[in-house]
Order: C-alpha cells, then sequence, then structure tokens
C-alpha cells in the first residue's frame, strides 16, 4: 500500500505541476493571441521577469488554497466526484483571485477580452489539474475496491445485524475499504462473529483500549437503532477517537430517510458525520484567531500593565495565573490568567468559585464581571492551545466528575476550547458541577452548529458582556 505521505506528496506536485503548466500556457496564449489584437501587429514571446514569478508564486498559491480547502486530507478516502466538486470550486475561487491581483490592470483592445482571459485561465487550469488530480484518486480508488488499501474496521455488537453486515461487505465484489479486525460485544449473548472466526476484543466499554492497540479507523455500530440508550453510551466511549463511525439502520430510519448514501456500491449504513464544520471554515477560523490574538497581544499591551500593576497591588502573590486544563482530543495544556483570587486560594483541593467567594480579592471581583482576567488566553490562542470562541476548558478533577452524570461532555473535546463561548455568555462562571452540566446543552448546541456567523455573533454578545461589565 502506497504510505499516506508519498501519496500527499503526489497530490501536491501534481497542484504544484498544473498551476506551473496552466499560467504557462495562459501567459505563451497572452503573447500570442491577446497582445497582437491590442497592438496591431505580433509580439515577440519573451519570458520576461514577470513571468518567472507567476512560475514560483502562482503554483504555491494553489498549494496553499487546497490546503485550506481540504485538498490533502484523508487521502485515501477520496473519490472522482468529490474530486471533480473541489477542482471545480478551487479553480473558480482561485482564477478570480488571481484575475483580480494581476490581470485586471491589463490594458485590452476591449472589454470582452477579459471574460477571454478569465476563462481560458480556469479553463486551462481546471483542465490540467483535474486530469492529474483524477489519475492519483482513480488510484487510489481502485486499490481500496481490490482490497490493497483498506481501514482496520471494528463492529460493535456480535449479533444477527453483525454477521449480516460483515458478511454483506465481505461479498461485496468492490470492497468499501472496511477491513475487519474483530468486535467488541454489547452483552454476554452477542459474540457471533466468532463462529466465522472473527475475534473478540473485549467489551464496548473498553473500545477506547482496542481502539488504540489495533489502530482502528472506522467502528460499524450493529445495535439496533431503537436501543437508544446503548447507542449513546457507545457514542460517548467512541467520542474523541477519531475514528469513523457508521450505524446499521433498520426499516425504520430507511422509510425515514435517515440514511445518508456515501457510496452507491456500499452497504446502507448512516454515518456520523465528522465534519463539524468545511475545512475552509476551520482554516480561516485559525487564521482569525492567530490574526485577532496577534492584534490583540499588541493592541491591548498598555492595557496589561495597567492591569498587572493592579494585579500586584491589590494581594500579595503572582500577576498570573497557570492551570492546567483539557483542551482538543483530551490534551491538557496551561491556561494562562490574571490571577484574581488570593494566593493558595486551594490549598484545600480543586473548588469552583461562586458570587460570594471569599477568596476573590476585590479588584478579581470587578475583572471577573468584566472578563479582564481572561485577556493573557489570547497567548493560548496564539499558540493553539486554544480559539476565540469554543467550549470553555475545564480541569480534569470537574470533567471526571461531570461525566459521570453526563458522558455526552467528551463530545466538547472536538473542538479547541475557547476564551468565550455560548455556555459562557449564558452563564458565566459555573458555581456547581450541575452549573456546568446546564452550561453543556449550549456547548453541544454550538459544536453541532459551528459555523464563523455563530462565532461572530458569541464574540459580539461578549463585547456587550464587557461593556456593560456585568458578567456572572
Amino acid at each position: 500500500m502506497m504510505d499516506r505521505r508519498k501519496l500527499v506528496a503526489l497530490y501536491v506536485l501534481a497542484d504544484l505541476a498544473s498551476g506551473a503548466l496552466a499560467w504557462t500556457l495562459f501567459y505563451l496564449y497572452r503573447k500570442v493571441v491577446l497582445e497582437p489584437i491590442k497592438f496591431g501587429y505580433d509580439v515577440d514571446v519573451v519570458l520576461d521577469t514577470n513571468f518567472y514569478k507567476g512560475l514560483v508564486l502562482i503554483p504555491l498559491f494553489w498549494f496553499g488554497l487546497y490546503t485550506v480547502m481540504g485538498g490533502y486530507r484523508e487521502i485515501h478516502r477520496r473519490y472522482r466526484i468529490l474530486e471533480l466538486g473541489q477542482v471545480l470550486l478551487v479553480s473558480l475561487l482561485g482564477v478570480t483571485v488571481i484575475f483580480f491581483v494581476l490581470l485586471l490592470d491589463d490594458e485590452v483592445a476591449n472589454y470582452r477580452y477579459y471574460y477571454r482571459s478569465f476563462l481560458t485561465l480556469f479553463g486551462l487550469h481546471f483542465s490540467i489539474n483535474f486530469i492529474l488530480r483524477f489519475v492519483l484518486t482513480s488510484g487510489t480508488v481502485r486499490r481500496v475496491h481490490d482490497r490493497r488499501i483498506g481501514f482496520n474496521t471494528i463492529l460493535v455488537g456480535g449479533n444477527e445485524r453483525a454477521l449480516a453486515i460483515h458478511a454483506e461487505i465481505e461479498a461485496m465484489p468492490k470492497s468499501p475499504g472496511n477491513r475487519f479486525v474483530g468486535f467488541v460485544n454489547v452483552n454476554g449473548g452477542d459474540q457471533l462473529l466468532t463462529s466465522i472466526g472473527l475475534p473478540r476484543l473485549g467489551k464496548w466499554n473498553e473500545l477506547r483500549r482496542v481502539i488504540g492497540q489495533h489502530a482502528v479507523e472506522e467502528a460499524i455500530i450493529a445495535v439496533d437503532s431503537g436501543e437508544h440508550e446503548h447507542i449513546s453510551r457507545i457514542m460517548n466511549e467512541l467520542e474523541g477517537t477519531g475514528v469513523r463511525i457508521k450505524i446499521i439502520p433498520d426499516m425504520y430510519d430507511i422509510l425515514s430517510g435517515s440514511v445518508k448514501m456515501t457510496s452507491i456500491f456500499g452497504a446502507p449504513l448512516i454515518e456520523v458525520n465528522p465534519q463539524i464544520m468545511p475545512a475552509w471554515q476551520f482554516s480561516l477560523k485559525r487564521a482569525l484567531d492567530i490574526t485577532a490574538s496577534a492584534l490583540a497581544l499588541l493592541i491591548l499591551a498598555p492595557a496589561y500593565s495597567i492591569l498587572a500593576i493592579c494585579v500586584k497591588f491589590s494581594s500579595p502573590g503572582r500577576v498570573f495565573f497557570w492551570q492546567e486544563r483539557i483542551g482538543k482530543h483530551g490534551r491538557p495544556f496551561q491556561i494562562v490568567k490574571f490571577r484574581s483570587m488570593y494566593a493558595d486560594a486551594e490549598r484545600n483541593g480543586p473548588q469552583l468559585s461562586s458570587s460570594t467567594d471569599t477568596r476573590i480579592t476585590p479588584f478579581g471581583r470587578w475583572m471577573r464581571k468584566t472578563r479582564m482576567d481572561e485577556l493573557p488566553q489570547f497567548w493560548n490562542v496564539l499558540k493553539g492551545d486554544m480559539s476565540l470562541v469554543g467550549p470553555r476548558p475545564e480541569r480534569q478533577h470537574f470533567i471526571d466528575a461531570i461525566t459521570e452524570l453526563a458522558p455526552h461532555y467528551r463530545h466538547l473535546h472536538k473542538v479547541r476550547p475557547g476564551i468565550t463561548s455560548w455556555g459562557q455568555v449564558k452563564f458565566g462562571y459555573a458555581e456547581n458541577v450541575h452549573q456546568m452540566i446546564r452550561r453543556l446543552k449550549y456547548d453541544i448546541l454550538y459544536i453541532e452548529n459551528m459555523s464563523l456567523a455563530m462565532d461572530l455573533k458569541i464574540m459580539a454578545y461578549t463585547v456587550l458582556i464587557i461593556l456593560k461589565g456585568d458578567g456572572k
């Protein structure tokens, strides 16, 4: 099987080569066709400095655009219809940018030649780029269908449904890519898969261990879709593992339109959509995070200095407060704030604060109401630990307490935590675990409806809270 990095490198080379070739042919088209019309005589074809600059910068521009649009993600799972749509979209966006940045200042005989320039560059780049990517993707699809490329798959449940879906997928002449490594049972009786030689790897509550040991990439839940409690517990166990999750539907799911077909040759499965936002929105969100946090750290430097002096004189202790929090995919990081409590406030162990908490200094209380204590977290955003908008990060101690009552808390670890969130806007600082769980509903709703527009609304409400000073 071709190594993923090598295949990504081939896609990158294809994009660079198509960008360079399309630019060269377009340059020649301008010299041979457009300029003689404009000047009224033939023009010598000279490869000047503008040509060589374009030959270097334009392929790099296409590479950057494909990176932002997710053109190099899940490289073994790409298919030809996806390739057609993505190349069409990227070509349209890219050529539009190049046209307005580089070509709009050209002197032409008639404005209609602008349209010819745009369509020619678009046609050249789209056709060359799509042909190269189509060849690469077709080769990958063929290797998946021939079972030379496979994705380690685990069945959750060993009942008759699991036995049937296993037999159906294995009997397909064109494989969807599932390479079954074993199954985990949900109850003591569903172990029928052992009769066909598929090993039992553990119980459903051991999924995380099994996935790590066997490098599992996909999980098929073979539990009756009516058993919502079982499915919910299994989904919570799979949360944050990074595996693709599919569920075997029953006839009601099919008739009600719940089944999303991902392949015309594949088995009918409900796929839990792994994409929270399109790849380009995630890239733009991260770019906005970096830009805004860098500007904030620069512009607010005087405010940081004043706040630091006030914190220092408000009570003995350090200016900044560092604490371990849990971030994306459950990774720990050190969050930084202006200290709003007296030193050694947690000498008796982790505690949540309240509106009447005597551990908070008078100046710290004002900072909390105006969210000024959160300002140093722009550094966490710049580093990549956090985002401007996202669920508030918690300590492992409180996460353990929350997940005992609400196991679906793990859904929050899909994304980077944020300086502000919908839950923070609604509830502010939680005073107990039950308030954390109430706030959790809004954070999960945010994740399931994430968009740049939603982020802007949350930031606008946060600014209003800061200006009014009525934060909880």
